[in-house]
């Protein structure tokens, strides 16, 4: 695919995922962040995007970060907020203003955690929700946003 016919896809980490290799890998797998995101990025360019990361630990951080992708700064997105997943309202409400399609993912099974793992408040303002696949849960995602760019359906 030509370059200038490339989409950004924006990878946005949440709490403690600068910590990837670092937490229990049977959990999160032994990647780190860094190669995490190497691998998306080259998943990426098989289905036509460039692959952005951010990262962060502090929540308003994350907020503003979607607020940019709400002004139009991506095609696509995927977030993976850690544990704010479960509880920020913000979030959430950030997440309505994103026009492009997002997908939530995350590495572990998180219907299989602790019962406060299991409820996601930003569910519903997503496209896309997958979990428990670890770092090919990003490629099905990638590929899912990739079909609903495309005009088809999502998952």
């Amino acid at each position: 695919m030509a370059a200038d016919a490339m989409k950004t896809l924006w990878l946005l980490h949440g709490v403690n995922l600068d910590m990837l290799g670092r937490r229990d890998p049977a959990v999160y797998g032994s990647m780190t962040l860094a190669e995490l995101e190497d691998h998306v990025a080259r998943h990426g360019e098989a289905h036509g995007f460039t692959v952005r990361g951010f990262q962060t630990n502090h929540e308003g951080e994350f907020v503003e970060e979607l607020h940019r992708l709400a002004e139009g700064d991506a095609d696509a997105a995927i977030v993976n907020p850690g544990a704010w997943t479960h509880y920020s309202y913000a979030l959430h409400d950030a997440l309505e203003l994103v026009r492009a399609p997002v997908a939530e993912v995350h590495l572990s099974d998180v219907e299989r955690r602790e019962e406060w793992r299991r409820r996601s408040v930003i569910a519903d303002v997503v496209d896309v929700r997958v979990h428990g696949k670890g770092a090919q849960g990003y490629v099905e995602a990638l590929a899912a946003l990739a079909r609903i760019l495309a005009g088809g359906e999502g998952p």
